[in-house]
């Protein structure tokens, strides 16, 4: 389920930042860009929470 829900926010947020932007600067909104990014969105999170530890820190007091 964290799969689907990741994709599933990452899909809803980089097709509001597409719309949005390309509004802006006057260019056609393309469903194909948003959903790249939301895949490179999505596959960047999985990287990053595993790269990251999840170890304790230990308190120096």
């Amino acid at each position: 389920m964290r799969f689907f829900f990741t994709f599933f926010w990452a899909f809803l947020l980089s097709m509001m930042l597409t719309y949005v932007v390309s509004s802006m600067n006057g260019f056609a909104f393309h469903f194909e860009t948003g959903l790249m990014l939301s895949i490179v969105i999505t596959v960047l999170l999985f990287v990053i929470t595993t790269i990251i530890p999840n170890d304790p820190v230990e308190d120096h007091h």
